[in-house]
């Protein structure tokens, strides 16, 4: 693609919107950046280069006279501005699609709507361990686009991708595609489930026999989408025997023609049946790569997991505490409570994304003995949940982790997994599970002076 001297506006002026800016001002594009945030930060750099910099609300024309426009993931395709574009036949394309045509550098493209971080970064962990060099990014950390601006000399780009990147994809092709699972999630953003849906098929879009998708068995979705793949497909299961795949059975076993390979699961760190389809589909990827099984389990043996994904905060009174705070959605809030030994008090609450919470009844009832809600759905979950289990309210997160311990007992666990973002109360997943931890710290200092 030659960008030079043609009309190229970027819409966004977050993270990847200005690592695309800069991108592009190399590629000698006429840049336009907008935001319709008054307030957004344009860095030094752009503000005294060629490019237009427009901030607060702006006309259609705008995007109406462009060549191309490249959209950050945060932007819904149906603003009136895009879909005027878009209706005028301007080409509306995600950085991630416009990384992918500037690199010849191998993808594997990690996405589903739980597990994708632990995931690919895990990946990362094995590759480096296996001395490859990797480029890590996407969705998680640092844009594509950034690679694309610089040396490019890694072996593979691991990729974490959304299902807002992969709304505006033409060409972008992986050359393994990892597919996790798929619930319900972001229904805030999509009119229909079946949309979002449509936006994860994308990974496999442009994939060619010669290409690998890498998909849950366990995912009746995920398994709906495979019949129309024209990558070859390897299938993973935590819960069945596969041939020629990935699954489970007194550790994690391989299978790819007439090779087989055995990694215990002692040794390692990641646990609960959500991490274990995280392994089998981060070591099938390696496997694919033909990764050393040796240096694989290594890396899986030292890699200790990510902050706020079930993870284990501190035990007061043998009560344990867990913050899974990156838990957004009713899907991860189900692995989670299914993932520790009952009974849980488990948190739950925060802002809505418009999904159902019954997929959560039967094992509620089952495994958590109490739910305390905090946030803006609180209403909602407590309708859709009634008769379940007890219930009360909290107005603070700091509330409920007090009254969660003055309620369990000996051998109890308390669980924030929300099921719900975070932006009604919180800045970020990261900021409420801190504020958790937080709190869990002042329990401990009191129950210390007692």
């Amino acid at each position: 693609m030659d960008l030079s001297g043609k009309k190229v506006l970027v819409a966004g002026a977050g993270k990847t919107g200005i690592s695309t800016a800069r991108f592009l001002l190399q590629k000698g594009a006429q840049l336009t950046v907008a935001d319709t945030n008054i307030h957004a930060e344009i860095p030094e750099d752009i503000k005294q280069s060629t490019a237009k910099t427009i901030r607060g609300p702006h006309e259609n024309s705008i995007f109406t006279e462009q060549d191309l426009i490249i959209i950050s993931p945060g932007i819904p395709l149906t603003i009136e501005p895009i879909a005027k574009a878009i209706s005028n036949g301007i080409k509306v394309i995600s950085e991630i699609e416009l990384a992918s045509l500037f690199t010849k550098t191998p993808i594997i493209a990690i996405t589903g709507t739980n597990g994708k971080t632990t995931t690919t970064t895990l990946l990362q962990h094995i590759f480096e361990t296996c001395g490859k060099k990797v480029f890590t990014g996407g969705n998680i950390g640092t844009p594509l686009i950034e690679y694309a601006s610089g040396v490019q000399d890694a072996d593979y780009i691991i990729a974490e991708i959304s299902s807002f990147q992969l709304e505006t994809i033409y060409k972008f092709r992986p050359c393994i595609s990892i597919l996790l699972n798929i619930t319900e999630d972001h229904l805030d953003r999509y009119d229909l489930f079946d949309d979002y849906v449509s936006a994860k098929n994308n990974i496999f879009k442009n994939q060619q026999k010669t290409d690998t998708a890498i998909i849950n068995m366990e995912d009746d979705i995920a398994v709906t989408l495979a019949e129309n793949i024209n990558a070859d497909v390897y299938f993973f299961s935590t819960q069945k025997e596969i041939k020629n795949g990935a699954f489970f059975k007194d550790g994690f076993r391989f299978t790819k023609k007439n090779d087989e390979a055995f990694i215990a699961e002692n040794g390692i760190h990641l646990t609960g049946e959500h991490n274990r389809e995280n392994i089998l589909a981060a070591v099938s990827a390696a496997n694919i790569c033909g990764l050393p099984i040796k240096k694989t389990t290594e890396a899986l043996q030292t890699f200790k997991g990510l902050p706020h994904r079930m993870e284990f905060v501190d035990s007061l009174k043998g009560i344990d505490f867990y913050d899974d705070s990156k838990a957004t959605n009713v899907g991860a809030c189900l692995k989670s409570i299914t993932s520790i030994k009952p009974p849980i008090i488990l948190i739950a609450g925060g802002k809505d994304k418009g999904g159902s919470y019954l997929p959560l009844k039967n094992k509620i009832a089952e495994n958590v003995q109490e739910l305390i809600l905090i946030g803006q759905a609180q209403k909602r979950i407590k309708e859709e949940l009634a008769s379940t289990v007890p219930m009360s309210a909290a107005d603070t997160l700091e509330e409920a982790v007090t009254r969660a311990f003055s309620r369990a007992k000996e051998g109890c666990s308390i669980l924030l997994s929300p099921a719900c973002s975070s932006f009604d109360m919180f800045d970020s997943y990261v900021h409420r599970g801190n504020i958790f931890k937080t709190a869990v710290k002042a329990l401990r200092e009191t129950v210390y002076e007692q």
